[in-house]
């Protein structure tokens, strides 16, 4: 195992308080800051961490305490930060010509970082920050630190300067070399939501500093203390102070700074609104991992197969850390011999179990459950819909109400809803929430799920769960959805470092966790033609043409 897995205990004295690697670079407790004990947060600009003229107070999403003091930057201070992006040169901090040995210093502080997570007391840190400010199950955010330590394992060395590597072919003469080079893009931003906010940003960040970029990172400010722990961790492991600035402030804010200096890109993730206004803004100038409307779809032969574990997957993508991944499975598509079956009252048996002790499910920061109710309502509202499960808020608890609180729940709505393009933009919007639909086909009918799918607009993942070859060929040989994953144990949740993750069928994608994405995302392709040898001999000037 890369480190054990043990159950937090909440003491006064956190004991990770006797590890010295911790105290050297933690700046908060996440066993003990509350609203008697707040912590306090500072912008990191130029190097050195910096108070803002006012402050504003981070919720704990369970009880509501003001327990984390953060800036607020305004505009005049913003411009701190302007400043040092517009300075960042196109050429970037550094290229495969220039500055060369910081792919090297990258590569060691991978390897330090990957060694500092691997240690218990640090891992089950940044696990317990994660669960105070986005309360999910201890694997959840386990699996969190998880895969950063291991995409950090898998840079260190030399794999960051590989990323640089470069291609040449043969010229038209002798002397010609054309050679291709990936490029960084200078000044650049990393945007990011709450939902992961150790994982996403901190894949990211290191992507964009590999490839040579100066990084403003905006992490979504009611968890952005992850990433201020995660960046104080890269310092103790030799990541040059100046390289990335971190900013607390709102998105309104944050939009003034593309009016204030070049930022040659913008990666973000979140939700589609947010991005197509930072498209606007940028002028194109941005790589989106947006929401999705995710769907997995079921074959015939699934009624063959162990449906105890199909329902478990389709609870865990559904409704793990309660719905708020932008792969959640939003619609299933069930063939209509698993209506027979006791698939459904699995999957309900399923979400049963889930509970606030031990944040299997939880508060929703983005929603509220007046917005959940206006849903449920106009789906409600259908011939032919029903509850399958759930349907209703959350009780027993101490959530403040600005965050929502619902059960686990699935709709069903008849394939033929889906078909109304009056009704389809309602039908398919994104409950950031523990929601998902759930309709029925038959073998004639797969043109119309086809089409479904097809109109669509957002790609991220999808699930084909088969042993069909015929019909999983078909399906993955119709959509478009960037992480589509096929065959029996295929599930819709599931962004690793070991694969690729990200969207289809829109230009701006943003891919994350690999070589390929890191170079497509932070990096341009430069072609340097070196042409170094004399003219032929006996050359004369020829008639101009």
């Amino acid at each position: 195992m890369l480190f054990r897995s043990r159950r937090f205990v909440s003491t006064a004295v956190h004991r990770a308080e006797k590890d010295s690697v911790l105290k050297a670079f933690s700046n908060i407790n996440p066993f003990t800051a509350s609203g008697k004990d707040p912590a306090h947060l500072y912008n990191l600009v130029g190097g050195k961490w910096k108070v803002t003229k006012e402050h504003k107070w981070a919720l704990d999403p369970l009880n509501g305490e003001q327990f984390l003091k953060m800036p607020d930057t305004n505009v005049e201070e913003l411009k701190e930060f302007a400043e040092n992006l517009k300075a960042a040169p196109k050429s970037g901090l550094h290229n495969p010509l220039k500055n060369v040995e910081r792919y090297l210093i990258y590569g060691e502080v991978c390897r330090k970082a990957a060694e500092v997570l691997n240690r218990h007391e640090v891992a089950e840190h940044f696990a317990k920050l994660i669960q105070r400010v986005i309360p999910k199950h201890e694997s959840q955010a386990l699996s969190e630190v998880r895969v950063v330590r291991a995409f950090l394992a898998n840079f260190a060395g030399d794999n960051v300067r590989y990323l640089g590597r470069s291609g040449a072919q043969p010229g038209d003469h002798e002397g010609q070399s054309p050679t291709g080079y990936r490029w960084p893009l200078g000044g650049v931003a990393v945007i990011s939501p709450f939902n992961f906010p150790l994982e996403i940003p901190a894949l990211q960040l290191m992507g964009a500093l590999f490839m040579g970029n100066k990084v403003i990172m905006k992490p979504d400010h009611k968890t952005a203390v992850v990433m201020d722990e995660f960046v104080r961790m890269l310092h103790y492991c030799g990541m040059p102070r100046t390289d990335c600035d971190l900013i607390y402030c709102g998105g309104p804010t944050f939009e003034k700074i593309y009016g204030m200096c070049p930022v040659r890109m913008t990666q973000f993730t979140g939700s589609t609104r947010v991005a197509e206004r930072l498209a606007e803004v940028t002028h194109g100038r941005v790589r989106v991992e947006d929401a999705g409307f995710n769907w997995k779809i079921l074959g015939s032969d699934v009624c063959q197969m162990n449906l105890d574990y199909v329902a478990y997957q389709s609870d865990q993508d559904a409704y793990a850390l309660s719905g708020q991944k932008c792969a959640a499975q939003s619609l299933l598509v069930a063939h209509r011999n698993l209506a027979k079956s006791d698939l459904y009252a699995k999957i309900k048996a399923q979400a049963a179990r889930r509970n606030l002790a031990d944040l299997s499910i939880g508060p929703l920061l983005s929603i509220t459950n007046k917005e959940i109710e206006e849903h449920r309502d106009f789906v409600l509202s259908l011939q032919g819909t029903e509850v399958l499960f759930g349907g209703h808020p959350l009780k027993n608890h101490k959530i403040p109400s600005c965050f929502g609180a619902w059960e686990p729940t699935a709709y069903y709505v008849p394939l033929k809803h889906f078909a109304n393009p009056s009704l389809l933009p309602r039908l398919t919007q994104e409950i950031f929430g523990p929601v998902q639909l759930v309709t029925e086909y038959d073998d004639a009918e797969m043109p119309a799920v086809l089409d479904l799918f097809e109109r669509l607009p957002l790609h991220l993942t999808a699930g084909v769960v088969t042993r069909d070859p015929r019909f999983q060929h078909k399906v993955l040989a119709h959509t478009v959805n960037g992480t589509t994953y096929a065959g029996y144990r295929a599930r819709t949740t599931g962004a690793p470092q070991n694969h690729w993750f990200g969207p289809a069928g829109d230009i701006r994608a943003a891919g994350i966790g690999t070589a390929e994405a890191i170079k497509l995302v932070w990096s341009v392709h430069r072609e340097v033609v070196y042409d170094e040898l004399d003219e032929p001999k006996g050359w004369k000037i020829p008639r101009p043409t």
